[in-house]
């Protein structure tokens, strides 16, 4: 199987629009962050989409990619998921529903903002979502995936292991219960916001480093970096050995 970081970014990408700090105008291709979301292949070569922000076209298309065949979502905030409407020349292109798996608050969410994806009569040209509520172990696409719960504020929200892998996005605490999932890991992608100053609702790189040592996957990659982490080569130059900046476009073979 396959993981592709088709964004690393926080909300707001990287560079910020008129931020004039060395991270955004930044040449360095590695520093050009697109807002979260990985692209996970299967063993059969079917494309699971983890988030759909509003830089999935983009995405896409610099990326040469052309299917996405289920779309799983870690939460409902519009970084994550406001690109939705963007799966439409997939869909009208395989003449099927796209399948969408998160929790039921999410999936409500979805339904709210995307009133036009689920009228009995549809406009033409409008998407159309199979909504999937997920809480246990799953399969799809012949592929097993675990939700893992993490506290993003005060909200829960899901990561996803598969096999020896896990991608968790927009986390700020993870209960004892959860990291026991977490244990024995190939890989574990973790949320980094910045280097200093605790945030209220996601990781910062004390935090991160704390984790590294207690949970010992033989790879940690970071993701949803903001300009505040600092230039990628300079940061990635102070952390410990197998943990690393994930950037856009980087594929994990697992």
């Amino acid at each position: 199987m396959e993981l592709k970081f088709l964004g690393t970014g926080t909300s707001q990408g990287v560079p910020v629009i008129g931020c004039k700090c060395e991270v955004c105008t930044s040449t360095n291709f590695k520093d050009k962050r697109f807002r979260s979301s990985a692209l996970v292949t299967t063993e059969a070569g079917k494309k699971i989409l983890i988030d759909c922000g509003p830089d999935f076209r983009m995405q896409m298309l610099q990326n040469k990619e052309e299917q996405i065949d289920a779309v799983l979502l870690t939460h409902e905030h519009n970084d994550h998921v406001i690109g939705l409407d963007d799966l439409r020349p997939l869909i009208f292109r395989n003449r099927k529903n796209i399948d969408i798996y998160s929790n039921k608050r999410v999936g409500d969410e979805v339904k709210n903002r995307f009133p036009y994806a689920f009228a009995d009569v549809k406009y033409p040209g409008a998407p159309s979502f199979n909504i999937h509520e997920i809480q246990e172990p799953f399969t799809i696409l012949d592929t097993d995936i675990i939700p893992i719960e993490v506290m993003h504020y005060n909200i829960p929200i899901y990561g996803f292991k598969f096999k020896k892998l896990v991608y968790i996005t927009d986390a700020s605490f993870i209960s004892e219960a959860e990291k026991e999932k977490l244990k024995g890991l190939d890989y574990l992608i973790l949320n980094c916001i910045r280097k200093e100053e605790l945030h209220p609702a996601h990781f910062i790189l004390p935090q991160i480093l704390e984790l590294f040592v207690e949970l010992k996957p033989k790879k940690m990659y970071l993701t949803h970096i903001s300009h505040h982490l600092g230039l990628h080569d300079e940061t990635e130059q102070d952390l410990p050995e197998n943990l690393h900046l994930a950037y856009d476009g980087l594929e994990i073979q697992f």
